[in-house]
Protein backbone atom coordinates (compact mmCIF):
# COMPACT_ATOMS: atom_id res chain seq x y z
CA UNK A 1 0.00 0.00 0.00
CA UNK A 2 2.90 2.37 0.70
CA UNK A 3 4.14 1.91 -2.88
CA UNK A 4 0.60 2.49 -4.17
CA UNK A 5 0.27 5.74 -2.23
CA UNK A 6 3.59 7.00 -3.56
CA UNK A 7 2.52 6.10 -7.10
CA UNK A 8 -0.71 8.07 -6.57
CA UNK A 9 1.34 11.08 -5.45
CA UNK A 10 3.41 10.81 -8.65
CA UNK A 11 0.27 10.53 -10.79
CA UNK A 12 -1.25 13.57 -9.09
CA UNK A 13 1.93 15.52 -9.76
CA UNK A 14 1.93 14.53 -13.44
CA UNK A 15 -1.68 15.70 -13.86
CA UNK A 16 -1.83 18.55 -11.40
CA UNK A 17 -2.93 21.01 -14.08
CA UNK A 18 -5.90 18.84 -15.06
CA UNK A 19 -9.16 18.03 -13.31
CA UNK A 20 -7.76 15.13 -11.28
CA UNK A 21 -10.14 12.13 -11.14
CA UNK A 22 -9.11 10.45 -7.88
CA UNK A 23 -11.20 7.31 -8.47
CA UNK A 24 -9.61 6.86 -11.91
CA UNK A 25 -6.15 7.31 -10.39
CA UNK A 26 -6.98 4.67 -7.76
CA UNK A 27 -8.06 2.17 -10.44
CA UNK A 28 -4.88 2.91 -12.40
CA UNK A 29 -2.82 2.20 -9.30
CA UNK A 30 -4.67 -1.06 -8.62
CA UNK A 31 -6.80 -0.05 -5.63
CA UNK A 32 -10.16 1.57 -4.93
CA UNK A 33 -11.01 5.22 -4.45
CA UNK A 34 -12.59 4.43 -1.09
CA UNK A 35 -9.52 2.69 0.31
CA UNK A 36 -7.18 5.27 -1.21
CA UNK A 37 -8.99 8.18 0.47
CA UNK A 38 -9.18 6.44 3.84
CA UNK A 39 -5.49 5.48 3.83
CA UNK A 40 -4.19 8.80 2.51
CA UNK A 41 -6.07 10.86 5.08
CA UNK A 42 -5.03 8.55 7.92
CA UNK A 43 -1.34 8.60 7.02
CA UNK A 44 -0.93 12.13 5.64
CA UNK A 45 -3.19 13.87 8.13
CA UNK A 46 -5.22 15.57 5.39
CA UNK A 47 -7.75 14.50 2.76
CA UNK A 48 -6.30 13.57 -0.64
CA UNK A 49 -8.53 16.18 -2.29
CA UNK A 50 -7.05 18.84 0.04
CA UNK A 51 -3.52 17.70 -0.81
CA UNK A 52 -4.28 18.04 -4.54
CA UNK A 53 -5.67 21.54 -3.98
CA UNK A 54 -2.67 22.63 -1.92
CA UNK A 55 -0.17 21.22 -4.42
CA UNK A 56 -1.98 22.97 -7.28
CA UNK A 57 -1.83 26.29 -5.43
CA UNK A 58 1.82 25.71 -4.50
CA UNK A 59 2.77 25.35 -8.17
CA UNK A 60 0.50 28.24 -9.09
CA UNK A 61 2.29 30.46 -6.55
CA UNK A 62 5.54 30.18 -8.51
CA UNK A 63 3.73 31.48 -11.59
CA UNK A 64 1.97 34.23 -9.63
CA UNK A 65 5.39 35.57 -8.69
CA UNK A 66 6.39 35.53 -12.37
CA UNK A 67 5.39 37.69 -15.33
CA UNK A 68 2.32 35.85 -16.67
CA UNK A 69 -1.04 37.56 -16.26
CA UNK A 70 -3.12 36.34 -13.35
CA UNK A 71 -5.87 35.31 -15.76
CA UNK A 72 -3.42 33.12 -17.69
CA UNK A 73 -2.25 31.53 -14.43
CA UNK A 74 -5.85 30.94 -13.33
CA UNK A 75 -6.83 29.28 -16.63
CA UNK A 76 -3.68 27.15 -16.68
CA UNK A 77 -4.63 25.74 -13.27
CA UNK A 78 -8.22 24.98 -14.15
CA UNK A 79 -10.06 28.12 -13.04
CA UNK A 80 -12.42 30.00 -15.32
CA UNK A 81 -11.94 33.39 -13.68
CA UNK A 82 -9.41 35.30 -11.63
CA UNK A 83 -12.03 35.61 -8.86
CA UNK A 84 -12.39 31.84 -8.45
CA UNK A 85 -8.62 31.40 -8.61
CA UNK A 86 -8.11 34.16 -6.02
CA UNK A 87 -10.49 32.45 -3.57
CA UNK A 88 -8.66 29.13 -3.91
CA UNK A 89 -5.27 30.83 -3.68
CA UNK A 90 -6.23 32.78 -0.54
CA UNK A 91 -7.64 29.63 1.12
CA UNK A 92 -4.23 27.99 0.86
CA UNK A 93 -1.78 30.88 1.20
CA UNK A 94 -3.82 33.34 3.27
CA UNK A 95 -3.17 36.16 0.80
CA UNK A 96 -4.63 37.24 -2.55
CA UNK A 97 -2.59 36.51 -5.71
CA UNK A 98 -2.21 40.22 -6.51
CA UNK A 99 -0.88 40.93 -3.00
CA UNK A 100 1.51 37.96 -3.19
CA UNK A 101 2.81 39.26 -6.52
CA UNK A 102 3.28 42.76 -5.16
CA UNK A 103 4.88 41.76 -1.84
CA UNK A 104 6.53 38.46 -2.82
CA UNK A 105 4.48 36.55 -0.24
CA UNK A 106 3.90 35.33 2.35
CA UNK A 107 3.23 31.87 0.90
CA UNK A 108 2.41 28.51 2.46
CA UNK A 109 3.77 25.89 0.05
CA UNK A 110 2.70 22.25 0.28
CA UNK A 111 5.75 19.95 -0.02
CA UNK A 112 5.55 16.80 -2.10
CA UNK A 113 4.34 13.99 0.16
CA UNK A 114 6.33 10.76 0.40
CA UNK A 115 5.19 7.73 2.38
CA UNK A 116 7.56 5.37 4.19
CA UNK A 117 6.72 2.37 6.32
CA UNK A 118 8.42 2.46 9.71
CA UNK A 119 7.92 -0.71 11.70
CA UNK A 120 8.04 0.16 15.39
CA UNK A 121 5.80 -2.43 16.97
CA UNK A 122 4.39 0.30 19.15
CA UNK A 123 0.87 -1.10 19.11
CA UNK A 124 0.09 -4.76 19.80
CA UNK A 125 -2.45 -5.86 17.21
CA UNK A 126 -4.76 -8.72 18.24
CA UNK A 127 -6.64 -9.35 14.98
CA UNK A 128 -8.56 -12.07 13.18
CA UNK A 129 -10.22 -12.21 9.76
CA UNK A 130 -13.89 -13.23 9.83
CA UNK A 131 -15.82 -14.27 6.71
CA UNK A 132 -19.23 -13.11 7.87
CA UNK A 133 -22.74 -13.63 6.45
CA UNK A 134 -25.07 -10.69 5.80
CA UNK A 135 -26.66 -9.13 8.89
CA UNK A 136 -29.03 -6.35 9.83
CA UNK A 137 -28.02 -3.68 12.32
CA UNK A 138 -31.06 -2.34 14.18
CA UNK A 139 -31.29 0.36 16.80
CA UNK A 140 -31.45 4.11 17.25
CA UNK A 141 -29.53 6.22 14.72
CA UNK A 142 -28.47 9.87 14.72
CA UNK A 143 -26.36 12.11 12.51
CA UNK A 144 -23.31 13.30 14.45
CA UNK A 145 -20.02 15.06 13.58
CA UNK A 146 -16.82 13.02 13.30
CA UNK A 147 -14.42 13.56 16.23
CA UNK A 148 -11.10 11.70 16.15
CA UNK A 149 -9.92 11.93 19.77
CA UNK A 150 -11.71 11.61 23.08
CA UNK A 151 -15.36 10.91 23.74
CA UNK A 152 -17.77 12.29 21.15
CA UNK A 153 -20.24 14.40 23.18
CA UNK A 154 -22.90 14.12 20.46
CA UNK A 155 -22.78 10.33 20.62
CA UNK A 156 -22.76 10.40 24.43
CA UNK A 157 -25.85 12.64 24.43
CA UNK A 158 -27.61 10.38 21.92
CA UNK A 159 -26.99 7.23 23.97
CA UNK A 160 -27.89 8.92 27.27
CA UNK A 161 -31.19 10.09 25.78
CA UNK A 162 -32.36 6.48 25.54
CA UNK A 163 -34.21 5.16 28.60
CA UNK A 164 -32.69 2.26 30.53
CA UNK A 165 -35.45 -0.11 29.45
CA UNK A 166 -34.57 0.58 25.79
CA UNK A 167 -31.00 -0.62 26.33
CA UNK A 168 -32.39 -3.82 27.86
CA UNK A 169 -34.81 -4.23 24.95
CA UNK A 170 -32.01 -3.86 22.41
CA UNK A 171 -29.82 -6.34 24.27
CA UNK A 172 -32.65 -8.89 24.14
CA UNK A 173 -32.95 -8.40 20.36
CA UNK A 174 -29.27 -9.29 19.73
CA UNK A 175 -29.30 -12.48 17.66
CA UNK A 176 -26.18 -12.42 15.47
CA UNK A 177 -22.47 -11.67 15.63
CA UNK A 178 -21.14 -9.22 16.67
CA UNK A 179 -23.11 -9.89 19.84
CA UNK A 180 -24.46 -7.44 22.38
CA UNK A 181 -24.94 -3.68 22.20
CA UNK A 182 -22.99 -2.24 19.27
CA UNK A 183 -21.59 1.18 18.39
CA UNK A 184 -21.97 1.53 14.63
CA UNK A 185 -20.49 4.26 12.44
CA UNK A 186 -21.83 4.41 8.88
CA UNK A 187 -21.75 6.84 5.94
CA UNK A 188 -18.34 8.10 7.10
CA UNK A 189 -16.62 10.59 4.80
CA UNK A 190 -13.90 8.52 3.02
CA UNK A 191 -11.47 11.41 3.56
CA UNK A 192 -12.06 11.16 7.31
CA UNK A 193 -12.34 14.92 7.75
CA UNK A 194 -13.02 15.87 11.35
CA UNK A 195 -16.35 17.62 11.69
CA UNK A 196 -18.01 15.89 8.73
CA UNK A 197 -21.24 14.07 9.56
CA UNK A 198 -21.69 10.33 9.94
CA UNK A 199 -24.56 8.09 10.94
CA UNK A 200 -24.13 6.66 14.43
CA UNK A 201 -26.35 3.73 15.39
CA UNK A 202 -26.69 2.42 18.92
CA UNK A 203 -28.07 -1.05 18.41
CA UNK A 204 -27.55 -4.76 17.82
CA UNK A 205 -27.09 -7.29 15.02
CA UNK A 206 -29.84 -9.65 13.87
CA UNK A 207 -29.92 -12.17 10.99
CA UNK A 208 -30.34 -10.66 7.52
CA UNK A 209 -33.74 -12.32 7.04
CA UNK A 210 -35.12 -11.30 10.45
CA UNK A 211 -37.82 -8.66 10.72
CA UNK A 212 -36.84 -5.49 12.55
CA UNK A 213 -39.22 -3.70 14.94
CA UNK A 214 -40.95 -0.89 13.06
CA UNK A 215 -39.75 1.82 15.47
CA UNK A 216 -36.04 1.05 15.00
CA UNK A 217 -33.58 2.27 12.37
CA UNK A 218 -32.04 -0.40 10.15
CA UNK A 219 -28.71 -0.73 8.33
CA UNK A 220 -28.52 -3.78 6.05
CA UNK A 221 -24.95 -5.09 5.81
CA UNK A 222 -23.97 -7.51 3.01
CA UNK A 223 -21.81 -10.52 3.70
CA UNK A 224 -18.06 -10.30 3.37
CA UNK A 225 -14.77 -10.38 5.18
CA UNK A 226 -14.03 -8.34 8.30
CA UNK A 227 -10.84 -7.57 10.18
CA UNK A 228 -11.71 -7.88 13.86
CA UNK A 229 -9.34 -6.13 16.27
CA UNK A 230 -9.54 -6.85 19.99
CA UNK A 231 -8.62 -3.97 22.32
CA UNK A 232 -8.36 -3.72 26.09
CA UNK A 233 -7.49 -0.88 28.46
CA UNK A 234 -8.53 2.73 29.15
CA UNK A 235 -11.68 3.64 27.23
CA UNK A 236 -11.94 5.13 24.66
CA UNK A 237 -8.17 5.72 24.40
CA UNK A 238 -7.20 2.05 23.82
CA UNK A 239 -9.85 1.68 21.15
CA UNK A 240 -8.84 4.91 19.38
CA UNK A 241 -5.14 3.97 19.49
CA UNK A 242 -5.87 0.61 17.87
CA UNK A 243 -8.18 2.26 15.32
CA UNK A 244 -5.37 4.62 14.29
CA UNK A 245 -2.86 1.75 14.16
CA UNK A 246 -5.04 -0.17 11.69
CA UNK A 247 -4.17 2.54 9.15
CA UNK A 248 -0.59 3.32 10.15
CA UNK A 249 0.64 -0.20 10.90
CA UNK A 250 -1.69 -3.07 9.99
CA UNK A 251 -3.17 -2.17 6.60
CA UNK A 252 0.10 -0.95 5.02
CA UNK A 253 1.84 -4.22 5.90
CA UNK A 254 -0.93 -6.75 5.17
CA UNK A 255 -2.68 -7.83 1.94
CA UNK A 256 -6.03 -6.29 2.85
CA UNK A 257 -7.78 -3.04 2.03
CA UNK A 258 -10.88 -1.34 3.40
CA UNK A 259 -14.16 -1.75 1.54
CA UNK A 260 -17.27 0.43 1.91
CA UNK A 261 -19.40 -0.42 4.89
CA UNK A 262 -20.00 0.47 8.52
CA UNK A 263 -17.41 0.08 11.24
CA UNK A 264 -18.67 -1.68 14.34
CA UNK A 265 -17.50 -1.62 17.95
CA UNK A 266 -18.70 -4.40 20.25
CA UNK A 267 -18.07 -3.84 23.95
CA UNK A 268 -17.25 -7.25 25.44
CA UNK A 269 -16.43 -6.20 29.00
CA UNK A 270 -16.41 -2.85 30.79
CA UNK A 271 -15.83 -1.38 34.22
CA UNK A 272 -18.80 0.10 36.02
CA UNK A 273 -17.68 3.65 35.25
CA UNK A 274 -16.72 2.66 31.64
CA UNK A 275 -13.19 4.02 32.13
CA UNK A 276 -11.75 0.68 31.03
CA UNK A 277 -13.17 -1.78 28.53
CA UNK A 278 -12.43 -4.76 26.31
CA UNK A 279 -13.81 -4.21 22.83
CA UNK A 280 -13.83 -5.65 19.33
CA UNK A 281 -13.45 -3.28 16.38
CA UNK A 282 -14.95 -4.72 13.18
CA UNK A 283 -13.74 -3.16 9.90
CA UNK A 284 -15.01 -4.35 6.49
CA UNK A 285 -12.06 -5.46 4.33
CA UNK A 286 -11.24 -7.27 1.11
CA UNK A 287 -8.04 -8.76 -0.29
CA UNK A 288 -5.86 -6.12 -1.92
Amino acid sequence: MIATLNRIVDLVEDRIGDDVDLDALAREAGTTGYHLRRMFSSLAGMPLSEYVRRRRMTLAAAEVLGDASLLDVAVRHGYGSTEAFARAFRAVHGVAPADARRDGGPLRPQPLVRFRLTVEGSTSMDVRIADHPPIRLVGHAARVPLIHEGANPHIVAHVQSLPAEEHARLRALSAAEPAGILQVSADVDPDGREGTELTYLHGVAIPADAAAPADLDVIDVPGGEWAVFRTSGPHPEALQTTWAATATEWLPSNPWRLRPGPSIVAVLERSEDFRTATCELWLPVERA
